[in-house]
């Protein structure tokens, strides 16, 4: 597996094969006019910003740090494990 300060360097064309092939999916939100969506690839988390007024891919971001998670919370339900 990729390190994260690899991955930060990489290539757009290496991070999109390394996240379709190599990470699980997790959640994802919506911002202004983007969609983030949440990738884990047991080391490290991906966020994949989509613009849905463009079209396309606007960035890529890995981070580690569980204080970045913090956007995900008020999207998760906790309901089906009571």
């Amino acid at each position: 597996m990729i390190s994260i300060e690899d991955f930060k360097v990489a290539s757009f064309e290496k991070k999109c094969d390394l996240i379709t092939r190599n990470t699980d999916y997790i959640i994802s939100r919506q911002a202004k006019d983007e969609r983030i969506y949440l990738y884990h690839t047991g080391r490290f988390f991906i966020e994949v910003s989509y613009s849905t007024v463009y079209k396309r891919v606007l960035r890529i971001n890995a981070f580690n740090s569980v204080n970045d998670l913090e956007p995900y919370v008020e999207e998760i339900s906790l309901n089906a494990l009571i």
